[in-house]
Formats: C-alpha cells, sequence, structure tokens
C-alpha cells in the first residue's frame, strides 16, 4: 500500500531574507505508524505539522494524505477537510464544558445515537469514563492530555497529530504517560506524527524518529539507527550524549589516543577524523599511571557521569553504575567499547 502521508520537497519561509523555516522537507509516513518530528526550538517541526493539518500554505511542494493531494502550486485544502485530528500543546479544552462534551465537539454533526457511541468508545480507549462529567480545571494535566486525544480521535479520523503534546506536564507523569500514549494510538490503529523536543518522548513512543536542524530533515530511522548509527555530526551531538576525539584513518583502521578502532565505512586512509563516543561506551578503573584525569563527577543517583581529561585535552564523559567514588583529579584507565563506531569528517580539518 501506498503511504498515508507523503511530503515531497517542501519548503516554508515566513521572511523574503534568511533561511526558510521549512527546507525541502521530504516524508512518507505508512498507515498505521508512528513518526516523531524531534529537534531544537525553531528547527522547524512546528511548521511542518501546520503544513501537513493546513494552517499554513506551502511556498514549494507537495502534501498527500490518503492518495489525495491537499497543497501543492495549484491545490489547497482546508484543515477541515483534510480528515485529521489534532492535539494542541495546551489541549485547547472547553472550560464550560465536561469531559464528554468536549468529546463530542468535533461530532456534533452526527446523530445522537452515533454521537454517543463515538464518545463513549473515545473514553473507554483512553480511561476517562469515569470522569465524563468532570469539567478540565477538575481533571490533572495528564487527564486533560487525555481528553485532548480522545477529542482528537472521536471522528474517527485517520490521522492524529500531536504538538508537544506532553510538554506541560511534570517529569515524573511525561514518563508514565508516554507508553499510554504509544498503547492508544497503537490500540485504535492510527497514524501520527509527534512533534517534540525531548529525545526520550520520541525513542518511546515512535517507530521512526525524523531529526529536524534548521527546516531541514537530517536523517529518518527508527531510534536504534538514529541513537546508533547517526548519518551526521548534528544528529549524534543532539540524539543522547556524545563526545568526539580525533583520528586517523590507517590501514589497520581508525588510530586514535583510546585505541584502534574498526574503519567499517571503508574511510580513505590518510583522512582525518572525529570518532564518536557515547557515554556507555567508556569504562575506567582507577590508576596512578592511568592516562586520563577525572575533572568532573555528576550524580544521577544509581548512575555516575565522570568527565575526563584526555592526554591530548580533549574531553570524554564515562557513565557509570557501580565504579567507586573517583574524586576530581583522579587519574584512571579507559576502554572504550563502542556498539558502533561512527565517524565523521574531522572539523579541524574542514575549517
Amino acid at each position: 500500500m501506498p503511504p498515508l502521508i507523503v511530503l515531497e520537497k517542501v519548503s516554508k519561509a515566513y521572511q523574503a531574507e534568511g533561511p526558510p523555516a521549512v527546507d525541502a522537507l521530504s516524508l512518507s509516513v505508512e498507515g498505521g505508524e508512528i513518526v516523531a518530528l524531534l529537534g531544537p526550538s525553531g528547527c522547524g517541526k512546528t511548521t511542518t505539522l501546520r503544513l501537513i493539518i493546513g494552517f499554513e500554505t506551502p511556498d514549494t511542494g507537495r502534501i498527500e494524505i490518503a492518495g489525495r493531494v491537499v497543497a501543492d502550486s495549484r491545490t489547497f485544502v482546508a484543515p477541515e477537510s483534510r480528515g485529521i485530528g489534532i492535539v494542541f500543546q495546551d489541549y485547547a479544552l472547553f472550560p464550560h464544558l465536561t469531559v464528554a462534551e468536549n468529546i463530542a465537539f468535533g461530532i456534533k454533526m452526527l446523530p445522537k445515537e452515533e454521537r454517543a457511541r463515538r464518545t463513549e468508545r473515545a473514553l473507554r480507549i483512553t480511561e476517562m469514563k469515569d470522569l465524563a462529567g468532570r469539567y478540565p480545571h477538575e481533571l490533572s494535566g495528564g487527564q486533560q492530555q487525555r481528553v485532548a486525544l480522545a477529542r482528537a480521535m472521536a471522528p474517527g479520523y485517520e490521522v492524529v497529530l500531536l504538538d508537544e503534546p506532553l510538554s506541560n506536564l511534570d517529569a515524573d507523569l511525561r514518563a508514565q504517560l508516554r507508553g499510554q500514549l504509544r498503547r492508544v494510538l497503537k490500540k485504535t490503529q492510527r497514524t501520527a506524527i509527534l512533534v517534540t523536543h525531548d529525545q526520550d518522548e520520541a525513542f518511546q513512543i515512535a517507530d521512526r524518529v525524523g531529526v529536524l536542524n534548521q527546516g531541514r530533515l537530517e536523517q529518518v530511522g527508527t531510534p536504534e539507527e538514529i541513537y546508533q548509527a547517526p548519518a551526521t555530526r548534528f544528529v549524534a551531538d543532539f540524539v543522547g550524549a556524545a563526545d568526539f576525539i580525533p583520528g586517523s584513518v590507517v590501514r589497520e583502521g581508525i588510530r586514535t589516543e583510546l585505541g584502534l578502532f574498526a574503519n567499517p565505512n571503508g574511510l580513505p586512509i590518510g583522512s582525518q577524523v572525529d570518532v564518536m563516543i557515547r557515554p556507555d561506551d567508556v569504562t575506567i578503573a582507577p590508576d596512578p599511571a592511568g592516562p586520563a584525569v577525572v575533572t568532573e563527577r555528576l550524580y544521577l543517583g544509581a548512575d555516575k557521569v565522570y568527565t575526563l581529561r584526555l592526554p591530548s585535552e580533549a574531553q570524554i564523559r564515562s557513565n557509570q553504575h557501580s565504579t567507586p567514588y573517583l574524586p576530581i583529579g583522579a587519574r584512571v584507565a579507559v576502554k572504550v567499547s563502542p556498539s558502533h563506531v561512527v565517524a565523521f569528517a574531522s572539523e579541524a580539518s574542514s575549517s
């Protein structure tokens, strides 16, 4: 089957001068798939969402939904005719309506019996049936989020867009609701695009993640692909903690001050590269003759993150679960065992 949502070289600029908010973005989303658009503030992810639903008109490119062109140089379909539900960042619930009335608001044109059936089903799926008679101010943030999701699904739209849906919640509640949000979307077989700046949220909810930078889609892949095999240095740096150490490509692999690494991508001999090191790839042990020095220690409860200065003055981090306490200034032996060797052209050599 063809993809349910297709964006082909879509661009949008708000100012005549300066870079576009969305720059020649192409993306396909399969039916029943959850895709997260991940990136820092101002990267274009919310503009992309607004282009899909029809709140913005693309300057160039084409957008298709369910095989129908909804926006291109000759066509523009209004938001209410695109068959898309949306959950806003602030939920946008009507304060004077009950939970059930909020959910039913978007389907008031349906016969009474059908409206009641859809409202009841949305309440049941989102586990809000017992709170149907309450008003928004009587709900927690997590409950309000579920009402907004139920309202977006009640019309029966196959596509649901979610704009930072958990950002207004505290950290503990966000973590709790990630799994619940994914379960509801999968249970109802909805196709969803989620916008977020939170890596954990994207990885735990989405089937695939697209990383945006300055309006351009730098990589799309599964959470595992994005984390373990970042396509660009920006993706490597933005998704998860990453440090980089200089290396030279030799016949045997990539030579660095931390040892010899494989060269899986066949980088040409003689190239100067920066090798990505994740903190969880680094093991350390106290050693008075060790080459690295502890310069910083971050205590995270079960984990400790040590910052180490190498002989070259490069710094890397080590995530340790049960290492002995290591004071600032301690010398340590370092062992690096990356699950995937990723290297990029050296910033020093390219500058």
